[in-house]
């Protein structure tokens, strides 16, 4: 039996008040978390960085609680990306143990066993972070020791459309790395129907340690995911990421990263690909809180149909973070007339020994090589995917693990396919 249908912000704390005393950890920071969100609600467009996001979609969108899956279904492991590593799945935001093979090496607890929210999050100024306090069932807790080379994990994120359906899960992941250690991450999202994914993920990358953080997003085109993502690096430390969002009705990746020592660094690199009616909305704030720190954010948009994409990056440089180095770049592709897309870059800047810039650019695919190509008795459909290869190029370059590469070049490669049919 499902739970009762849900709907906007009554229909959210309607279902912490059915959950409260069956929910894992301390009750007390989630009734703090679902009183700051009744409070503010779901952010609407009068709130500035909301200004080019409207929720109102997801405040009408009817929610019920989804069923946990009996048994392992073969067919969802043919919709997981092959990666020959260790993998975690989370099913409808669930951990599921027989879809699962754990890193051996590694210490790794779930959230619902060792419900632990952590320090980094912000539920008294982030909406959808206080929704999830106050409703987070499960999620992947890992510890990589120090000096540890934990090689490359897979955590994946699947969604049944069990419930026949609306579904709302909200999975808590926290990540910490111990100085001089490193780990490759790739996240996977995909699923069935409509839902709404909000995840929050915490991580700590130490003195000297490395993250490589890869992000595939290819949920159903019905669904809402709307991710939040802090990440606090440490003298020398490096947090490398890259995000590729394909699927999803209403996306939104934002990302929280803190540089906290000198010599760290932190790349906030993706892509968005997007048709039909589709809106994803990348947004970051990169805070230079140390001397010598670096920060890289380059966003590409290819946009089909009536679609919409969205930047928003901020960097701020504290006074005392003298040296610092930083620069983002979104750049967009407009492949119809009825595309948009929405930039903002941002540098709030109290320092005066930085070297910090910022860009954008829009445009569509240039007329003269497309004619080029085709006078070369080169298809229209084929001429126009080289150029949009092209373009994509140097963004899927950023991600330096061939394995990794090529499932994002594969998910590239099939999104195109499904324009040309």
């Amino acid at each position: 039996m499902t739970a009762a249908v849900q709907t906007g912000v009554d229909g959210f704390l309607a279902r912490y008040r059915g959950l409260r005393d069956r929910l894992p950890g301390d009750r007390a920071e989630r009734d703090a978390a679902a009183e700051a969100f009744r409070r503010a609600g779901l952010p609407g467009r009068r709130v500035e960085a909301w200004k080019y996001t409207d929720l109102r979609p997801v405040a009408a969108a009817a929610f019920a609680e989804p069923l946990p899956p009996l048994a392992a279904d073969s067919a969802w492991l043919a919709r997981i990306p092959q990666l020959d590593a260790p993998r975690l799945v989370f099913v409808d935001g669930r951990y599921h143990p027989e879809l699962s093979v754990p890193p051996a090496a590694l210490r790794f607890t779930p959230f619902a066993a060792r419900a632990e929210f952590g320090k980094l999050a912000q539920p008294e100024r982030e909406p959808l972070v206080a929704l999830n306090t106050m409703l987070a069932e499960d999620g992947a807790g890992l510890h990589i020791p120090e000096g540890m080379d934990a090689g490359t994990l897979h955590l994946v994120s699947l969604a049944t459309d069990s419930a026949g359906g609306s579904t709302a899960f909200h999975p808590r992941h926290r990540i910490r790395l111990e100085p001089g250690a490193k780990l490759t991450l790739l996240e996977t999202s995909t699923g069935d129907g409509a839902y709404l994914h909000n995840p929050v993920t915490e991580m700590h990358v130490g003195k000297n340690a490395e993250l490589t953080h890869v992000r595939l997003q290819d949920e159903s085109t019905d669904a809402f995911h709307l991710a939040t993502l802090y990440v606090q690096i440490d003298e020398g430390g490096t947090y490398d990421s890259f995000v590729l969002n394909l699927g999803g009705r209403m996306v939104r990746s934002e990302v929280h990263a803190h540089l906290t020592g000198r010599n760290g660094a932190a790349h906030l690199n993706g892509a968005q690909l997007l048709t039909g009616t589709q809106h994803a909305d990348f947004t970051s704030v990169v805070r230079h809180d140390a001397p010598n720190c670096n920060s890289r954010q380059t966003v590409k948009n290819v946009l089909t149909g009536r679609s919409r994409g969205v930047f928003q990056g901020r960097i701020e440089v504290a006074r005392h973070a003298q040296k610092t180095d930083g620069y983002q770049m979104n750049q967009a592709l407009l492949l119809s007339p009825d595309a948009e897309v929405d930039t903002k870059p941002e540098l709030e800047i109290f320092a005066d020994d930085v070297k910090c810039s910022h860009g954008a650019t829009v445009g569509e695919l240039d007329a003269e090589q497309l004619f080029y190509l085709r006078s070369r008795g080169i298809p229209d459909g084929e001429a126009r995917s080289i150029l949009v290869r092209a373009f994509l190029a140097e963004g899927l370059q950023a991600v330096t693990q061939d394995n990794i590469r090529a499932i994002l070049e594969d998910s590239v490669e099939r999104w195109w396919q499904r324009q040309l049919a």
